[in-house]
């Protein structure tokens, strides 16, 4: 998955992704799938934020008419555990 950091409240997991992709159990519980339109196609894409006005805020200031909503992911993990998958594993000390 690429992960893009739009700012501190919003990350985009999966840009113009397949809405199958929300319903993996292992995201986290605050991935939303993000309904919009670019060019007239529809286009989802699998953010993160902490609160979902923070989705909105990011999605409407930049699609205005064309954003056409969320909905929240089948994610079942708790945030502050999730890891990315590819993501380094801290070396442990001995």
């Amino acid at each position: 998955m690429g992960k893009q950091i739009l700012n501190d409240k919003v990350t985009i997991l999966k840009e113009n992704c397949d809405p199958k992709d929300a319903q993996d159990r292992s995201l986290p519980y605050t991935a939303y799938l993000v309904e919009y339109k670019l060019d007239t196609k529809t286009r989802f894409d699998l953010a993160i934020a902490q609160k979902a006005v923070d989705l909105f805020d990011h999605y409407y200031d930049n699609y205005r008419q064309d954003f056409v909503g969320w909905k929240q992911s089948e994610g079942r993990i708790n945030p502050k555990l999730w890891k990315p998958p590819g993501a380094k594993q801290p070396k442990k000390k001995k």
